[in-house]
């Protein structure tokens, strides 16, 4: 197959496909999209779709005809089709263009020279008409004003911004502001002065006239990305998926910086967004595109096991000082992600070692002193090329990933055994020896200063059950029972999932019949086996605790919960604890007449809600 791409108005996209014996194809898919906006709370990048052109055995580019095209529609990525794009966006192009005419040069003398071209362009345009330069001086009032002091958040707000952009001339934003990214909010009302500078300087045009360069780059970047994506899963032993619902976009805008890669996580949306640099042409930060590419493909694996690194908790503290932001401090799950990338990354760095060349294969007789330093060599390159990758690892750990050497080591044996990375991360994570590791992480001296994860992730607004959940868990029963009142009254509601919340609430309550009874309208209904497995545990423990008690129905609900397909270990323990003797809620101990009688007293009664403390939903 031979790589094709499409082209278009307002977006050139480019398909990167590759070949290999064990896996199915890679691809970048292009998308196709219209001009009018979107409601979709997905980034969107582009307008209506052209021609297509696929470059053929001959090397050469042949336009389909005419009457082929597709006809415009709004971004939607083909289901069964590849997930990975390479494309451009007018939008990005019409907020990048803002910024450089504001003073924005940034790493200028590096860029490719396309950007010093419409820099000029638009610099001429503007001083054109007294109404254009007007413009200009309006908008880069409101950008000086909104400056940050920190570069790559400055610009960082405005790249958010642009994803969620109608394409011109609307450039209006696709989703609700309060669904916008938080950083994007500060500078949402640059948009009307947008419009205005750009209708002023004609930038429609300008972006016309420099689409086929914006080409050009992106067939530039095509092959290496193709063989980063494609060694990538290699390594890992993943096949290169077909569309699932998520998707990894690499935006290409040589009007920012080349030196400032920016990574965004919107929802199950992966995005980078780059710039190339003038020497050599073309060439991008690759190994921050794969840091986000190895997001994309690690977090789903490490996500799904989520509920079950409760006993991971304690490396937590461990970090508390470490040089890393907050949300690796206080969310274990995060900090096992990236520590497994940088691991991951350890492993398939370009160490700068020349690797031995080997006798040549095609000599009569190969000497068996050009063999024997062969193999010398080899040792060799190996035990630096380790000490290289041991140095990195090392350096990670000191800047606060603590766990980068244990996933190294395991990442090792994966090798080794030659399994892939879906098949042993369950060990990987179940398997790790929790106090040897906390004892480890604490002799740690963490550096001054580490470097931060390029990829940022746009915190995900909670809606209708999911924000009844943590309303739930924060003791809002009132705010959760509201919202779950109102799903069952909804006749295409989760009726299912909403019992199940009333039901925790009602033992919160100490109202054990009403639990019962909407525990048992729960498993009428519900197709979920985490939430069925739950269910029977919680009747399992309701009947274990009736005055009379009845163990023999309750050992039949942890039965039933055990022969439920939830394989997580919080289920399972639960479960089997049921099994082997009746539950029972933690013991208040007595106040004995020693004790101070104005002690004061939990009036929450925490310790038996934790004895019926849900289990979280993913």
């Amino acid at each position: 197959m031979y790589p094709s791409r499409r082209r278009h108005p307002a977006r050139i996209s480019r398909v990167v496909i590759a070949a290999a014996l064990l896996l199915p194809p890679v691809g970048l898919v292009a998308q196709s999209s219209s001009s009018s906006s979107s409601s979709s709370s997905s980034p969107q990048t582009g307008a209506s779709s052209s021609k297509q052109v696929e470059k053929q055995s001959n090397g050469q580019n042949q336009d389909q005809d005419s009457s082929s095209r597709p006809a415009p529609r709004r971004p939607q990525v083909e289901a069964g089709g590849s997930a990975v794009t390479l494309e451009t966006s007018e939008p990005l192009f019409d907020i990048a263009v803002a910024l450089n005419a504001c003073g924005y040069d940034d790493d200028l003398e590096h860029s490719d020279p396309v950007r010093k071209k419409i820099r000029d362009d638009v610099a001429a345009a503007s001083i054109a008409t007294p109404e254009a330069n007007e413009s200009r001086n309006a908008l880069c009032e409101y950008i000086h004003r909104h400056d940050l002091a920190d570069g790559g958040l400055n610009l960082a707000q405005y790249v958010s911004l642009a994803m969620y952009l109608s394409p011109p001339p609307e450039l209006t934003p696709t989703v609700a502001e309060t669904d916008l990214p938080p950083d994007s909010t500060q500078v949402v009302n640059i948009l009307p002065l947008l419009r205005t500078f750009a209708e002023q300087v004609h930038l429609n045009a300008i972006w016309f006239k420099y689409r086929p360069e914006y080409a050009a780059l992106v067939d530039l970047v095509h092959d290496p990305l193709t063989r980063m994506i494609l060694n990538t899963n290699i390594y890992l032993k993943l096949p290169a998926s077909s569309y699932d619902g998520r998707r990894f976009l690499v935006l290409l805008e040589p009007m920012l910086a080349p030196s400032a890669t920016n990574a965004r996580i919107y929802a199950n949306d992966y995005i980078v967004v780059t710039s190339p640099a003038n020497d050599p042409p073309g060439s991008v930060k690759m190994e921050q595109i794969r840091h986000t590419y190895l997001h994309y493909e690690v977090e789903p694996l490490v996500y799904s096991r989520a509920t079950a690194m409760n006993r991971l908790l304690p490396l937590l503290k461990t970090v508390q000082d470490a040089p890393i932001d907050f949300n690796y401090k206080a969310d274990i799950v995060s900090l096992i992600a990236e520590c497994m990338i940088k691991a991951v990354e350890a492993h398939i760095m370009e160490t700068g070692i020349p690797l031995p060349v080997k006798p040549n294969p095609a000599r009569e007789h190969v000497e068996r002193a050009d063999q024997e330093r062969y193999t010398g060599e080899m040792i060799l390159y190996e035990r630096q090329s380790e000490a290289t990758r041991r140095a990195a690892v090392d350096l990670d750990m000191h800047q606060g990933w603590v766990l980068t050497g244990y996933f190294y080591d395991r990442l090792a044996e994966m090798q080794r055994d030659g399994t892939s990375l879906k098949d042993d991360i369950g060990q990987m994570v179940y398997g790790m020896d929790v106090e040897r590791e906390r004892h480890h992480d604490e002799q740690i001296a963490f550096l001054a200063a580490a470097t931060h994860d390029v990829v940022r992730r746009a915190p995900r607004q909670l809606t209708g059950l999911d924000l009844g959940e943590m309303k739930l868990m924060k003791g809002d029963k009132d705010g959760d029972s509201e919202i779950a009142e109102k799903v069952l009254a909804d006749p295409n509601g989760d009726h299912a999932r909403a019992n199940y919340l009333i039901a925790r609430i009602d033992l919160l309550d100490q109202h054990p019949d009403e639990a019962v009874a909407h525990f048992r309208a729960a498993l009428d209904t519900s197709r979920d086996p985490r939430t069925l497995a739950w269910c029977h545990i919680y009747l399992g423990r309701l009947y274990d605790m009736q005055q009379e008690p009845d163990r023999k129905r309750a050992l039949a609900e942890y039965r039933l919960a055990m022969n439920l397909r939830d394989d997580r270990p919080d289920t399972k323990a639960a479960a089997e604890s049921g099994l082997r003797e009746p539950f029972a809620p933690p013991k208040r101990e007595a106040i004995t007449q020693e004790e101070d009688d104005n002690t004061p007293v939990d009036p929450t009664g925490k310790a038996e809600k934790d004895a019926y403390k849900p289990p979280p939903q993913y």
